[in-house]
């Protein structure tokens, strides 16, 4: 004979179960190993610089006073300037580190702060481990952050670079600097290039500079800088900024007026938790001659400046808003 249960306590009785069930299966998963979530990283702090270069037929002087009346608050050394009619490098590669720190002084009392210098020498030429140990030394005097360096359009010597930044990285942490590598034609002509050196290296004081202008126009299109920067993001540290275009002209030129998606681009960089230069290499229009005063210089550095100022401003905002 069936027990005697009501339609209630039968109803009742099946929900403690299925209770018990699910604490149960709940404990049961707890134990199991879950799958990695992902890591939430704070947006990234973009300083956007323009390098003295696009003042490079102008006076020093002339560059840095342009660049603060474009609004500039970061900048980047490099590498010559005409001075009374001859052509000065910045700091030669010899200059005592006073010279750093003197020119870094002298920027930021000029509401300038420093973010990164060139080194002006290839890492596999013969005194490329002297050059670049000076440099390091330089920019350590002048609080600099970052050094750049780029092998030759022909090619280097993987060997020998891996072989010397191991040697110069414990100078650049002792001098509180990163050498960065950039994207520049031959066997160091992509990202993915460059980041296989400096994962060899495996030092936080050497690392990657990402140059999508450069990817473009030492390859002929031929890599896309996209897929380029995902396969080396991690081992970013700095963008050189610039463009390029393959009509009607094949030139380098300003961002924003070839076909680097600067959106997806730095979308990819947005939410590392790091601070990050972004130093305008190439401000100029293609296929438009470049202005003969320093004054249309100035114009072409505030609007490149405003371009990457919306392009962050939409990469960050709060994504509740449309």
């Amino acid at each position: 004979m069936l027990p005697n249960i009501t339609r209630r306590k039968f109803i009742a009785a099946s929900a403690v179960s299925a209770a018990a069930l699910t604490l149960t299966t709940n404990a049961a998963d707890a134990q199991q190993p879950q799958p990695a979530q992902p890591e939430k990283r704070d947006p990234t702090r973009f300083q956007i610089a323009c390098m003295t270069l696009p003042y490079s037929q102008f006076p020093l002087e002339r560059a840095l006073t342009g660049l603060r009346s474009a609004g500039y608050a970061y900048v980047a050394w490099g590498t010559t300037h005409m001075e009374e009619g001859k052509r000065v490098p910045i700091i030669a590669p010899d200059a005592p580190v006073a010279r750093a720190r003197d020119l870094a002084t002298r920027c930021r009392d000029l509401g300038l702060e420093p973010v990164m210098m060139f080194s002006g020498i290839y890492p596999e030429a013969k005194d490329g481990f002297e050059v670049l140990r000076t440099r390091i030394q330089q920019a350590g005097a002048g609080r600099v952050p970052q050094v750049l360096t780029f092998g030759h359009t022909r090619g280097g010597n993987e060997k020998v670079w891996i072989e010397r930044f191991k040697q110069l990285a414990p100078i650049c942490r002792d001098n509180n600097v990163v050498l960065v590598v950039k994207q520049h034609g031959g066997e160091t002509g992509t990202g993915a290039a460059c980041a296989r050196i400096t994962r060899e290296v495996n030092h936080s004081h050497i690392k990657v500079n990402y140059d999508a202008g450069n990817v473009l126009d030492y390859l002929n299109g031929k890599v896309n800088p996209l897929e380029d920067l995902r396969a080396c993001v991690s081992e970013v540290r700095s963008f050189c900024i610039k463009d390029h275009r393959f009509f009607p002209d094949s030139q380098d030129c300003g961002p924003g007026f070839g076909e680097v998606d600067h959106y997806r681009m730095l979308n990819l960089v947005a939410n590392t938790g790091l601070t990050m230069s972004l130093s305008c290499e190439n401000i100029f229009a293609p296929s438009v001659p470049r202005p003969a005063k320093p004054d249309g210089v100035d114009a072409l550095a505030r609007r490149a400046k405003e371009y990457l100022e919306f392009v962050i401003q939409a990469l960050q905002r709060p994504r509740t808003q449309k």
